[in-house]
């Protein structure tokens, strides 16, 4: 199992503390130090105020935020939480990330939503009944430009003829990319573009709102797994070399005995096929998510 964590600013309006260079520096080399595996940021430039009044939250623009802690960490990966593809010319991301493994030594990995927030999707321009076919050429086009030269693709809203976008990513053949979302379209998405699939918790309702697929057990988070390995073993994939990635949804421990559910629902989700696992802090000050890095450092990550 590996750890992840998303810079918690998971409010409205959120700790001042933590759209600071000093703050995302303390919490990003505090993760490090523990023994984090991966950090990331959420992707949401323009949010809806219903949905930030009704327990939606502000961010960060994930690519920005990751080049700075990229500078400021040498070994945790970068791992945004998730990039809504659609959102952008897949150039335009194919470029930024590119430039993020680049700059950090090939930590970068890509991963990916269609998104959902109707108000989102309409300032910027962007049709979201579309949203999957956008995903769908977002990934073939960002898979031919990390890869080859003289690229012609025709898209919805691009026409790119003959075009070579250097430096390539220092991962070779590219950066891994990871594909977000709880239906079937998703993991066929993995199948035929990823290397890894980001499930997410998803009550009935949300996953209704969501236009995504309920997750709210582990026999359902369990079935999606299996569907995923077939899909792949079908394609002639190996399934062990495709990471899952989903949240512990735990309560951040501060003494042994508050570790060991977190401990237990690890071995759970480690024993459905998860490999990769969110963990939670506070939502704020700085200071009490750094220390709550340190008793994950302690109680938790340790005894991996």
């Amino acid at each position: 199992m590996r750890f992840a964590l998303t810079h918690p600013m998971m409010s409205h309006p959120h700790d001042p503390g933590l759209s600071t260079g000093e703050g995302v520096a303390a919490i990003a080399e505090a993760a490090e130090a523990a023994g984090f595996d991966g950090f990331g940021f959420t992707d949401h430039p323009a949010p809806g105020q219903r949905w930030l009044e009704s327990g939606g939250h502000d961010a960060l623009d994930p690519f920005a935020a990751l080049g700075f802690v990229a500078a400021r960490t040498s070994t945790i990966r970068l791992i945004p939480n998730l990039v809504v593809l659609p959102y952008r010319n897949p150039f335009v991301v194919a470029k930024a990330g590119a430039t993020l493994d680049c700059l950090s030594g090939g930590r970068f990995t890509l991963a990916v939503g269609a998104g959902h927030q109707k108000a989102e999707f309409a300032a910027l321009g962007v049709d979201i009944e579309e949203r999957a076919a956008l995903m769908d050429e977002a990934l073939r086009a960002i898979h031919a430009i990390w890869t080859g030269d003289d690229i012609t693709l025709e898209g919805r809203h691009f026409d790119a003829r003959r075009i070579t976008a250097h430096p390539r990513p220092a991962t070779q053949p590219r950066p891994p990319i990871w594909v977000g979302g709880n239906t079937g379209a998703a993991r066929q998405r993995v199948v035929v573009h990823g290397e890894g699939w980001c499930p997410f918790p998803a009550p009935p309702a949300l996953a209704e709102r969501t236009g995504s697929a309920p997750m709210d057990t582990d026999d359902l988070l369990r079935a999606g797994i299996d569907d995923l390995r077939r899909r792949l073993d079908s394609a002639g994939r190996d399934p062990d070399g495709v990471d899952v990635a989903f949240s512990a949804y735990n309560r951040p421990p501060t003494t042994a005995e508050e570790a060991e559910p977190v401990l237990e629902r690890i071995d759970q989700l480690a024993a459905l096929g998860v490999t990769w696992t969110y963990l939670s802090v506070p939502l704020g000050p700085v200071d009490a998510v750094v220390d709550a890095l340190g008793h994950y450092a302690e109680l938790v990550l340790t005894e991996r």
